[in-house]
């Protein structure tokens, strides 16, 4: 026989709140609502499998390969796993040097606009990682140096290249190197002259 304080409490609104709350934690999960995007992250994944196994049947290094091609090792990789444009004149070379590729593949790569992005999840990945906290360590320090130099404003990213290399130190280690090369892009002073797309004013 339940007491009279129990009675009094499966009575009151805090059970019945904890009676909504045990409900709402064992209640199936609604579906994931899906979300539209103009690219097919399979469709990309897929082809970048099959490029990248194309690259392991020609048994070219990415060095090897971007020779081949007239383009950095980096963008290379790039065009290879869709980060990255191919041009109709690169495409031709492509095709060459990989001839297991299918041309459909290479002919999606020349008419499809890169998704420029990164999943987050590769961070997690200890050499990426340690390039990104490479760059943010240093980053203070890189960002005087560049103002010293070339005064005020940033590197670009899209006038840019980079190249992975290695090297040798004084004890016989292998050492990676890895160079940035982008265009300096001054911020500009905002003068009201210069400015085409002037804001309406009442």
């Amino acid at each position: 026989m339940l007491s009279s304080a129990c009675r009094r409490f499966i009575s009151s609104p805090s059970a019945a709140a904890v009676i909504r709350s045990s409900r709402a934690a064992y209640a199936p999960a609604s579906p994931p609502r899906a979300a539209y995007s103009s690219i097919s992250a399979t469709e990309i994944a897929e082809r970048t499998k099959r490029m990248l196994d194309a690259k392991e049947q020609s048994g070219l290094s990415y060095d090897e390969l971007s020779s081949k091609l007239g383009v950095t090792n980096t963008y290379t990789a790039q065009l290879l796993m869709g980060q990255a444009k191919l041009t109709s004149e690169t495409a031709i070379k492509l095709q060459e040097a990989l001839p297991d590729a299918s041309k459909q593949d290479i002919e999606d790569m020349t008419t499809a606009f890169p998704m420029r992005a990164f999943d987050e999840e590769i961070l997690k990945e200890p050499n990426v990682y340690r390039t990104y906290e490479a760059i943010t360590h240093y980053g203070e320090a890189i960002k005087s140096i560049i103002n010293e130099q070339c005064g005020d404003g940033i590197m670009s990213a899209i006038d840019f290249y980079c190249d992975v290399g290695t090297t040798t130190g004084k004890h016989g280690e292998k050492r990676v190197v890895i160079t940035f090369n982008g265009k300096f892009l001054p911020h500009i002073e905002q003068k009201m002259d210069d400015n085409s797309a002037k804001s309406p004013r009442d």
